[in-house]
């Protein structure tokens, strides 16, 4: 697998850190070193949420603009604001009513928000974008880790945990349906 560098971005209290350690603690679990870093400064406040995650050999955790490969925008309005992180031909799954107008870096567009509340767990619109995310990226190997994988690290992580652990699970199987649709 060749280095990965991606971008996690949304709002504060969008889970936008579990996220970043889910995937941090998969490509662990896979033997791949990893940093990340975050700016979370208002994030109590509803504030902008950034994370860096970098996946193979680097000597930095913090994403150049230019070099990421991808970007999570748990939010559509986060987009013109991190997407000169994006290199040419990166990739975009954003959470958004609708797909937004796009030019240039592939984009993935998903209503998680929707689909949380008639989940009846609005806390999942994370889950649910990560499995949409997964589910579009891995089979054409845009993304280091696979299904299989991240569910391994979810199941690991929240083994003691079971009513969390299955809401958990249900939602990022509810993303991967509609990310493999």
């Amino acid at each position: 697998m060749a280095n990965q560098q991606l971008i996690i971005s949304g709002v504060g209290g969008q889970g936008i850190l579990f996220v970043t350690r889910l995937l941090a603690e998969t490509a662990i679990r896979k033997g791949l070193a990893v940093m990340t870093s975050e700016t979370h400064g208002m994030a109590q406040r509803g504030g902008v949420v950034i994370s860096h995650l970098k996946v193979g050999d680097f000597a930095s955790p913090l994403v150049r603009p230019g070099c990421a490969d991808g970007l999570l925008a748990l939010k559509a309005e986060n987009l013109p604001l991190h997407r000169h992180f994006l290199r040419p031909a990166g990739w975009v799954v954003v959470n958004a009513p609708r797909a937004p107008e796009w030019t240039g870096e592939t984009l993935h567009s998903l209503d998680a928000d929707r689909l949380a509340l008639e989940l009846g767990n609005p806390q999942a619109l994370n889950l649910l974008l990560l499995g949409f995310a997964v589910a579009r990226l891995a089979p054409a190997a845009a993304l280091f880790c696979s299904l299989d994988e991240l569910v391994a690290t979810i199941e690991h992580r929240l083994a003691a945990k079971g009513v969390l652990l299955a809401e958990s699970l249900k939602a990022l199987r509810l993303g991967i349906e509609r990310g493999a649709a």
